[in-house]
Order: structure tokens, then sequence, then C-alpha cells
């Protein structure tokens, strides 16, 4: 029986209705003549309140509001890659061939294309014993995904059916018998998008997310399956920093959510994705993409879902066994619409008006990361690691969604604005940024990258304060103060900050360094410091060690292709002795 009842107040994206029998918190209801998306965020008696995640403009009390009996839900299945959906999942691409440019309201589009035909081979047999989250077969989704599909959580039974061919995502591929009758297995499952997905146990992080950026994967690194922050003012560079991550993470599958992202740099996304190429594969890098959209003009209570329609397809990928990198982009513009939607409720006001229960809502979406092992078999890890930017007004990190984040994840990539002034991207401050990883990863940089890996981060890292130390005593004092040591020491600084730390997002080599490229580049400066260091002991000038034609072979390494690199690598450290060598013999 339909559950209806009627509106009886509105308030911008938020709606009062009654008479809806039995409805539930988080319900979705269809709102007015027109059937707006709508969730149940408060019952009170006879009384519910829906936020509504469209335009409200011309609704009246008492047009309908009709209950569905389900909770806002994500569809899963083949189709999601490659595809761009709004905050509610709606996908764009195909409802711009129905509607046009602008999306009317009310129209209802399913997520996933229900008229396309997938390959779809089982990997169960008649007589098989499944249970939930078991791979029952797979679809070659693009050429770099295998989309596996599983047996959705609260089904086991043994298999009597078996389809293999083409099909759509409804068509039932496989059939169980349960203790409760016949179940058939389609392609698709539905997810409520505000329920994490479960899994069998949760692993601890030992392998690093590598980024391609310099300064990141060496001073500050991620793990697979972390969570890190990049709170910056405007013009710092976090969307370019979160494109490029996007871009070049050494993920399986990259989720980037748009919230409240404003339209053009959006569009630069949607125009610039398509046409970027894989580094490790040489495809297109869509296809192994899912974009979310939910740009700053449309309604501001879908950045809220778009935040959990993301983490929700993420956590769907994981449990098929692949590595998932999420971009927010940004959190602040989410905890924006948490706040106009609070005032609109009347709830009482936390710091800067945020609603009280904010850090909580940024710890529930952050702690949906993580590296597990999944549920049913073949035994199979993924992980799902969650990147989110942050926008303090004025570039205040003391401002509450700054804070909030900061006490949830293990790294921070603090962007500053007085580098970005001074043309240095990644504007990552390398002295009030950290990484809580740096330890538990170690071991693997050891193994797999070079054994002398943490103390070559340990010295520059240590020139880098020096270099800080050394400034304040120019500034009071003047360089003449300086000796030539001290002197070098800030040489070789801006050397790591100019010739390492900063790189070229839009260089077509500079844009993506490899770790192995980052450990020639970092190796090569230590040794021009070390010489350096004792060159000036020995009474070698200063100047005549800046005249150095090797200064600028280093400084033309980080353009320099990974192949080139290889074979030069060592020639370069032989050319570099032997001019330092022919210095001291001056002395």
């Amino acid at each position: 029986m339909e559950r209806r009842g009627r509106i009886v107040r509105i308030a911008g994206p938020v709606v009062e209705a009654e008479g809806v029998a039995g409805v539930r918190m988080y319900e979705v209801v269809r709102v007015g003549e027109l059937g707006l998306i709508g969730e149940v965020i408060r019952v009170e008696g006879d009384r519910c309140t829906i936020q509504v995640y469209e335009e409200t403009t011309g609704l009246r009390p008492g047009e309908p509001v009709v209950a569905t009996g389900e909770p806002l839900s994500v569809e899963l299945g083949p189709g999601l890659i490659g595809h761009i959906f709004d905050g509610v999942q709606r996908p764009l691409t195909r409802l711009q061939l129905i509607v046009g440019d602008f999306i009317s309201r009310g129209v209802s589009i399913e997520a996933l294309d229900r008229s396309r035909r997938w390959l779809f081979k089982p990997t169960v047999k008649v007589g098989d014993v499944v249970g939930e989250g078991d791979i029952i077969g797979v679809v070659q989704e693009t050429p770099m995904v295998e989309h596996r599909v599983m047996a959705p959580i609260g089904v086991r039974g043994v298999v009597r059916r078996v389809e293999e061919g083409e099909f759509t995502v409804n068509d039932v591929v496989v059939s169980v018998e349960t203790e409760r009758g016949m179940v058939g297995l389609t392609m698709l499952q539905r997810w409520p998008v505000r329920k994490p997905r479960p899994y069998a146990r949760k692993l601890p992080v030992e392998e690093p997310l590598i980024t391609g950026q310099r300064v990141l994967d060496t001073l500050f690194p991620l793990a697979l399956g972390g969570t890190a922050a990049i709170p910056g003012g405007f013009g710092t560079g976090k969307t370019i920093m979160q494109h490029q991550l996007a871009k070049w993470a050494s993920a399986d599958i990259v989720i980037y959510v748009g919230c409240g992202e404003r339209g053009n740099e959006m569009a630069e996304v949607l125009e610039d994705f398509p046409k970027l190429t894989d580094p490790r594969t040489g495809r297109p890098l869509m296809e192994r993409t899912v974009l979310i959209a939910n740009v700053s003009n449309m309604p501001i209570a879908a950045r809220e879902a778009s935040i959990y329609t993301g983490v929700t397809i993420a956590e769907y990928f994981r449990d098929m066994g692949y590595n998932v990198a999420l971009m927010a982009d940004s959190t602040s513009r989410w905890a924006e619409a948490l706040r106009e939607i609070s005032g609109r409720l009347g709830e009482i006001p936390g710091e800067e008006g945020y609603p009280p229960y904010l850090a909580s809502r940024l710890a529930e979406f952050y702690e949906r990361a993580g590296k597990v092992e999944a549920l049913g078999r073949p035994v199979r890890t993924g992980s799902v690691s969650i990147i989110g930017a942050v926008s303090p007004p004025g570039g205040d990190f003391s401002e509450p969604v700054t804070v909030n984040t900061l006490r949830i994840v293990r790294v921070f990539w603090a962007l500053d604005e007085e580098l970005a002034r001074r043309r240095h991207f990644p504007a990552v401050n390398w002295l009030r940024s950290y990484s809580l990883y740096r330890d538990e990863l170690e071991a693997w940089f050891r193994r797999k990258l070079d054994p002398e890996w943490s103390n070559m981060i340990r010295e520059c890292m240590y020139i880098l304060q020096r270099e800080e130390e050394l400034k304040e005593i120019v500034q009071l004092v003047g360089p003449d103060a300086l000796s030539d040591e001290q002197r070098s020491i800030l040489e070789v600084a801006r050397m790591i900050r100019e010739d390492f730390l900063a790189q070229h997002a839009y260089h077509p080599v500079d844009t993506y360094s490899d770790l192995e490229k980052t450990r020639i580049i970092l190796g090569i400066i230590l040794d021009f410091y070390r010489f350096t260091s004792e060159s000036v002991k020995k009474g070698v000038a200063l100047h005549r060690i800046l005249d150095l034609p090797i200064r600028g072979e280093i400084a033309r390494l980080k353009i320099r292709p990974l192949e080139e690199l290889r074979g030069i690598a060592d020639s370069l450290r032989t050319d570099m002795e032997r001019q330092f060598r022919e210095l001291m013999k001056e002395v």
C-alpha cells in the first residue's frame, strides 16, 4: 500500500511533511507533484523532516510526499567505471541525452544502463556452496578492470543453475537454493550509502600509496588504506593537487568526488580525464575512474550525499580485491551543507555555526578507509585510501573543519600561501606537514627501494630545518654573519626545494615522478651536499663550488625521463666527484 502524506512546511532544501505512515530515518521519499528526491532526517510523531536533493523552488504546502520504503542507496554492478554521476548517482552523460544540458527537477533514471549487455563468465558451477561475498563470476568491464560479481550480503546456499553469455545487469545469472527457497542472483546490487559494507577483518597498513609527487612520496608518505587531509587557503593548489593524485596515484581504481566544487574546475576535470593516459598501462585513465560531480550551483543537500555515494562505490571495488583511492574535494563545502541544513532544522549550533555532530560525521566518513580482507571466497584483500581537501576560510587551520579532520587523519599535507605566492608547487609546507605512517612504511621502502632510504629522508629534513634556523639568523644580523659552511647549507636547501620538491603539474615529464627517479635525484643532491661540506671544510671557497657545471646538470634532472636518468646517474656521480677533486687540488 502506498504511504502518502503532505507537505506542511518548506525552508529551502528542508521540508516538513505529515501523515506519512511508518516512515523511518534515512528513508527516501518523493516530494511534491514533481517527485523530487528527498531523504528523511528527523521523525517526530506523525511528522517527518526531509532534506531534498533537488531545487525546491515552487513547492507548496499540501503537495504530496510518497515514501519509497528504501534508504538512500547506490546501484553497484558493471557500468560504474568511466562514468560521471551526480551526488545521488544519476548518470550525467545519459541524463544529458534525455533532458539536455540542464537537469529537470524530478527526473529519475537508473544509475546503471539496463539495456547494455555484458559478457558474464561464471566462476561457480552447479552444486557449489556459495555464501555472501563469494565471487560468482566476472565481467571485463574495461580493458583495465575485471568486474568481479559477488554474491549479495545475506545470501547463502547451493548453486542450482548457472548461465554464461551476454546479459543485462537485471538478468538472473546464477540461481541459488537457500533456506528461504530459490534466489536468483543478478549482476546488480543496491547498498545503503550511510551503512559501511562489511568485511572479514581489517589488516595493518604496510605498503605506501605512490602518488608520483616527490614531496609526498619522500617526506610525508600515505599508506594504502590510509587517510590524508590537504588543507590550504584559496589559490594554494588544493584542486590541482587532488587532480594530480587522481591521475597518478598507484591505486587500481580512482573515485573522484567534486563536492561543492566550482563549475569551471569540475568542467576541467571532466574535460581532461578522458584525454589522460595511465602511466602504468598506456590506456586511457577513465578506464579505471569513476567521477562524481556535485558543483557549487547544484542543490546544497546533495553535497552530503555525494561523499557517501563515493565511499560506498569505493568499498564495493575494495571488496573485489582492488586498491581504491577516493579524492574528496572538498570536505569543507560538505560541512557547509551540514551547517545550512542544521540551521534550517533549528538545531543548537556548535563552533562557528557548524552542527555539534560535525566531528562524528567526519569520523564516520574517514573511518571507512582501510585495508581489509574481504568477505567470501577466494580470499582477497583490498583497500580504500581517502584523501580529503579542506578549504579553511582565510587559510585559518584553527577553524572547526580543519581541526576536527586533523584529529582523525594520519597524514597532513599543509599547503602554504607563501610558497604558492613564490610559485612553488606543490605548495606543501615541509615544516608543518607530517605523516604518522612513516615508521610503518619504513620497512617497505628499505626493502623495495633503498636500504638507506630512511637515512636519506632524515638528512633531507635536517637540511631543510637547518635552512629555517639560518634564515632567522640572516633576518636578525644579515647574511655576512654566516660562515661558508652555513651558507652551503642554504644553497643545498635551495637545490632541494627548487630541483627536487618543486614539481610542474603540466610538464609532460615532471608531472609524474617514479619512486626510482625520486631516489636517484635525491641521492645525487645529497651526494653534492656531502662533497660541498667536505670541500668547504678543506678551505674551498663556496663561490667556486657554486660555479661548478654539475649544478646545472642537477637542476635539469627532474625534467629527464626515468630511462634517460638511469643511463646518466652513475656518470653524473663520477663527473661530480671529478669536479670536486679538481677543486680541492687547487687549495
